[in-house]
Protein backbone atom coordinates (compact mmCIF):
# COMPACT_ATOMS: atom_id res chain seq x y z
CA UNK A 1 0.00 0.00 0.00
CA UNK A 2 1.25 3.33 -1.10
CA UNK A 3 -0.54 6.66 -0.87
CA UNK A 4 1.16 9.65 -2.27
CA UNK A 5 0.54 13.44 -2.72
CA UNK A 6 2.50 15.90 -4.60
CA UNK A 7 2.31 19.66 -4.40
CA UNK A 8 4.66 21.23 -7.20
CA UNK A 9 6.00 24.68 -6.35
CA UNK A 10 4.14 26.09 -8.62
CA UNK A 11 1.22 25.37 -6.85
CA UNK A 12 2.03 26.13 -3.32
CA UNK A 13 0.81 29.13 -1.97
CA UNK A 14 2.23 32.27 -1.89
CA UNK A 15 3.31 35.02 0.72
CA UNK A 16 5.19 38.01 1.36
CA UNK A 17 6.37 40.38 3.33
CA UNK A 18 7.44 44.41 3.46
CA UNK A 19 6.06 44.75 0.03
CA UNK A 20 8.25 41.59 -1.56
CA UNK A 21 11.47 42.25 0.78
CA UNK A 22 10.25 38.51 2.04
CA UNK A 23 8.97 36.05 -0.45
CA UNK A 24 7.28 32.67 1.04
CA UNK A 25 5.73 29.71 -1.22
CA UNK A 26 3.61 28.04 1.71
CA UNK A 27 3.11 23.84 1.49
CA UNK A 28 0.94 24.24 4.14
CA UNK A 29 -1.07 28.09 4.29
CA UNK A 30 -3.27 29.44 6.19
CA UNK A 31 -7.17 28.98 5.27
CA UNK A 32 -7.12 32.51 4.01
CA UNK A 33 -3.68 31.56 1.96
CA UNK A 34 -6.33 29.03 -0.42
CA UNK A 35 -3.41 26.72 -0.93
CA UNK A 36 -4.03 23.32 -2.07
CA UNK A 37 -2.58 21.79 1.09
CA UNK A 38 -4.76 22.05 4.75
CA UNK A 39 -3.19 20.97 8.16
CA UNK A 40 -2.79 17.12 9.10
CA UNK A 41 -1.13 15.35 11.62
CA UNK A 42 0.07 17.53 14.01
CA UNK A 43 1.66 19.66 11.15
CA UNK A 44 -0.18 23.38 11.07
CA UNK A 45 1.14 25.41 8.84
CA UNK A 46 5.03 24.93 6.67
CA UNK A 47 6.33 28.48 5.00
CA UNK A 48 9.78 28.74 2.72
CA UNK A 49 10.47 31.57 2.98
CA UNK A 50 13.45 34.14 1.23
CA UNK A 51 15.08 37.46 0.85
CA UNK A 52 17.47 38.45 -2.19
CA UNK A 53 19.62 41.36 -2.28
CA UNK A 54 18.43 43.17 0.82
CA UNK A 55 17.51 42.40 4.33
CA UNK A 56 14.11 42.65 5.85
CA UNK A 57 12.06 42.40 8.85
CA UNK A 58 8.98 40.92 10.35
CA UNK A 59 8.09 43.11 13.03
CA UNK A 60 7.24 42.33 16.55
CA UNK A 61 3.79 39.68 15.96
CA UNK A 62 2.48 36.94 19.02
CA UNK A 63 2.26 33.73 19.58
CA UNK A 64 0.27 31.14 21.76
CA UNK A 65 0.12 27.77 22.14
CA UNK A 66 1.88 26.16 18.76
CA UNK A 67 5.58 24.98 18.74
CA UNK A 68 6.95 27.25 16.07
CA UNK A 69 10.88 25.73 14.52
CA UNK A 70 12.54 27.92 12.37
CA UNK A 71 15.09 25.95 10.11
CA UNK A 72 17.70 28.15 8.83
CA UNK A 73 18.48 26.92 5.29
CA UNK A 74 20.81 29.63 4.02
CA UNK A 75 22.17 32.97 5.16
CA UNK A 76 21.41 34.72 8.77
CA UNK A 77 18.81 35.60 10.42
CA UNK A 78 18.14 37.89 14.05
CA UNK A 79 15.85 36.88 16.10
CA UNK A 80 14.10 38.61 19.06
CA UNK A 81 11.15 37.48 21.84
CA UNK A 82 9.99 38.60 24.50
CA UNK A 83 11.38 35.69 26.58
CA UNK A 84 14.83 36.86 25.93
CA UNK A 85 14.35 40.72 25.27
CA UNK A 86 17.23 40.80 23.10
CA UNK A 87 18.48 40.24 19.63
CA UNK A 88 20.00 36.39 18.74
CA UNK A 89 21.62 35.97 15.43
CA UNK A 90 21.09 32.78 13.70
CA UNK A 91 23.21 30.77 10.64
CA UNK A 92 22.93 28.60 7.99
CA UNK A 93 22.18 25.07 9.61
CA UNK A 94 21.19 26.48 12.90
CA UNK A 95 17.26 25.61 13.86
CA UNK A 96 15.75 27.70 16.78
CA UNK A 97 12.49 26.76 18.68
CA UNK A 98 9.44 28.77 20.19
CA UNK A 99 7.26 26.92 22.42
CA UNK A 100 4.42 29.64 22.78
CA UNK A 101 2.56 28.23 25.65
CA UNK A 102 0.50 30.88 27.48
CA UNK A 103 1.81 33.50 25.25
CA UNK A 104 4.84 34.90 23.55
CA UNK A 105 5.91 37.87 21.08
CA UNK A 106 8.81 37.75 18.30
CA UNK A 107 10.08 39.12 15.30
CA UNK A 108 12.11 37.96 12.54
CA UNK A 109 15.30 39.78 10.09
CA UNK A 110 16.20 38.10 7.34
CA UNK A 111 19.33 39.26 6.17
CA UNK A 112 19.98 39.22 2.60
CA UNK A 113 19.98 36.11 0.89
CA UNK A 114 18.69 33.94 3.43
CA UNK A 115 16.15 31.42 3.40
CA UNK A 116 14.21 29.74 5.96
CA UNK A 117 11.64 27.37 6.59
CA UNK A 118 9.20 28.05 9.10
CA UNK A 119 6.76 25.19 10.63
CA UNK A 120 4.24 25.18 13.45
CA UNK A 121 3.90 21.85 15.12
CA UNK A 122 0.11 21.28 17.43
CA UNK A 123 1.47 19.41 20.83
CA UNK A 124 -2.06 19.78 22.16
CA UNK A 125 -2.73 23.51 22.56
CA UNK A 126 -5.35 22.43 25.67
CA UNK A 127 -2.27 21.06 27.40
CA UNK A 128 0.33 23.71 25.89
CA UNK A 129 -1.88 26.53 26.56
CA UNK A 130 -1.16 26.40 30.26
CA UNK A 131 2.84 26.08 30.31
CA UNK A 132 4.88 29.53 30.11
CA UNK A 133 6.81 30.34 26.66
CA UNK A 134 10.06 28.75 26.49
CA UNK A 135 12.84 29.44 23.15
CA UNK A 136 16.00 27.24 22.40
CA UNK A 137 18.66 27.57 19.83
CA UNK A 138 20.40 24.38 18.27
CA UNK A 139 23.28 24.88 16.46
CA UNK A 140 24.53 22.09 13.57
CA UNK A 141 26.81 20.97 15.77
CA UNK A 142 23.87 19.79 18.29
CA UNK A 143 22.73 17.09 15.41
CA UNK A 144 23.40 13.63 14.44
CA UNK A 145 25.24 13.40 11.16
CA UNK A 146 25.36 10.05 9.68
CA UNK A 147 27.67 8.89 6.95
CA UNK A 148 26.18 6.64 4.45
CA UNK A 149 27.86 5.96 1.39
CA UNK A 150 24.70 6.55 -0.42
CA UNK A 151 23.90 9.50 1.67
CA UNK A 152 24.39 11.73 4.44
CA UNK A 153 21.48 12.02 6.88
CA UNK A 154 20.92 14.97 9.52
CA UNK A 155 18.92 13.92 12.41
CA UNK A 156 17.05 17.20 13.51
CA UNK A 157 14.69 16.00 16.19
CA UNK A 158 14.83 11.94 16.45
CA UNK A 159 17.12 9.27 18.44
CA UNK A 160 20.91 10.78 18.98
CA UNK A 161 19.56 14.71 18.15
CA UNK A 162 19.63 16.85 21.28
CA UNK A 163 16.51 19.08 20.11
CA UNK A 164 13.59 18.22 22.03
CA UNK A 165 10.04 18.85 21.25
CA UNK A 166 6.86 18.99 23.34
CA UNK A 167 4.66 17.91 19.85
CA UNK A 168 4.53 14.08 19.97
CA UNK A 169 5.61 11.38 17.53
CA UNK A 170 7.88 13.55 15.36
CA UNK A 171 11.72 12.95 13.95
CA UNK A 172 12.97 15.39 11.28
CA UNK A 173 16.11 14.40 9.30
CA UNK A 174 17.86 16.34 6.27
CA UNK A 175 19.48 14.06 3.46
CA UNK A 176 22.37 14.84 0.96
CA UNK A 177 22.03 12.36 -1.60
CA UNK A 178 24.63 12.44 -4.72
CA UNK A 179 23.56 12.58 -8.11
CA UNK A 180 22.79 8.95 -9.63
CA UNK A 181 22.11 7.36 -6.06
CA UNK A 182 19.54 6.16 -4.21
CA UNK A 183 17.99 6.23 -0.67
CA UNK A 184 15.63 3.66 0.54
CA UNK A 185 13.09 4.28 3.57
CA UNK A 186 11.20 1.75 5.27
CA UNK A 187 7.86 3.88 6.27
CA UNK A 188 5.32 2.85 8.73
CA UNK A 189 2.03 3.22 7.65
CA UNK A 190 1.46 4.49 11.13
CA UNK A 191 3.26 7.93 10.30
CA UNK A 192 2.68 10.32 7.36
CA UNK A 193 6.65 11.38 5.68
CA UNK A 194 6.51 14.88 4.30
CA UNK A 195 9.25 15.25 2.06
CA UNK A 196 10.46 19.06 0.73
CA UNK A 197 12.87 19.01 -2.16
CA UNK A 198 15.38 21.89 -0.88
CA UNK A 199 17.73 21.15 -4.24
CA UNK A 200 17.98 18.72 -7.03
CA UNK A 201 15.62 16.68 -8.60
CA UNK A 202 14.75 12.71 -7.76
CA UNK A 203 12.57 10.46 -8.76
CA UNK A 204 10.36 7.55 -7.25
CA UNK A 205 7.62 5.56 -8.37
CA UNK A 206 8.09 6.87 -11.55
CA UNK A 207 7.17 10.29 -10.29
CA UNK A 208 10.06 13.26 -10.89
CA UNK A 209 10.05 15.83 -8.26
CA UNK A 210 12.08 18.64 -8.34
CA UNK A 211 13.53 21.79 -6.55
CA UNK A 212 10.70 23.07 -4.30
CA UNK A 213 8.32 20.47 -4.43
CA UNK A 214 6.80 19.24 -1.54
CA UNK A 215 5.25 15.66 -1.13
CA UNK A 216 3.82 13.44 1.46
CA UNK A 217 3.91 9.75 1.66
CA UNK A 218 1.83 7.08 3.41
CA UNK A 219 3.25 3.51 3.27
CA UNK A 220 3.76 0.28 4.52
CA UNK A 221 6.72 -0.79 2.17
CA UNK A 222 10.43 0.20 1.48
CA UNK A 223 10.25 3.18 -0.77
CA UNK A 224 13.19 4.26 -3.23
CA UNK A 225 14.24 7.30 -4.03
CA UNK A 226 16.27 7.90 -7.08
CA UNK A 227 18.43 11.00 -7.15
CA UNK A 228 19.04 12.43 -10.94
CA UNK A 229 20.65 15.30 -9.64
CA UNK A 230 22.24 16.09 -6.31
CA UNK A 231 19.53 16.44 -3.97
CA UNK A 232 19.13 17.58 -0.32
CA UNK A 233 15.89 16.40 0.97
CA UNK A 234 13.97 17.87 4.10
CA UNK A 235 11.76 15.08 5.98
CA UNK A 236 9.06 15.23 8.41
CA UNK A 237 7.68 12.09 10.02
CA UNK A 238 4.21 12.76 12.11
CA UNK A 239 1.89 10.18 12.95
CA UNK A 240 -1.19 9.77 10.39
CA UNK A 241 -3.51 10.57 13.87
CA UNK A 242 -2.72 12.00 17.18
CA UNK A 243 -4.64 11.12 20.44
CA UNK A 244 -5.90 14.48 21.05
CA UNK A 245 -7.51 17.20 19.10
CA UNK A 246 -5.99 19.53 17.01
CA UNK A 247 -6.64 23.10 16.62
CA UNK A 248 -7.33 21.91 12.68
CA UNK A 249 -9.60 19.65 13.83
CA UNK A 250 -11.86 21.80 16.20
CA UNK A 251 -12.07 24.38 13.47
Amino acid sequence: MIDVEILKREDQADGNFNNGEILEKKPIGFPQDGGLSKPYSNIFYWAHAWTNDKKSTIGLHPHQGFEICSFILEGNINHYDTKQEKWIPLKKGDVQIIRAGKGISHAEELLENSEIFQIWFDPDLSKSLMNDASYDDYSLEDFKIDYNKNYTKKVIVGPGSNMQMDTDGIEIFEYLIPINNKIEIIQDDKFIYSYFLIEGKLKFNDVTVKKGDFFKVIADEKIEYHTLKESKVFVIKSPVSTDYLTYSSRS
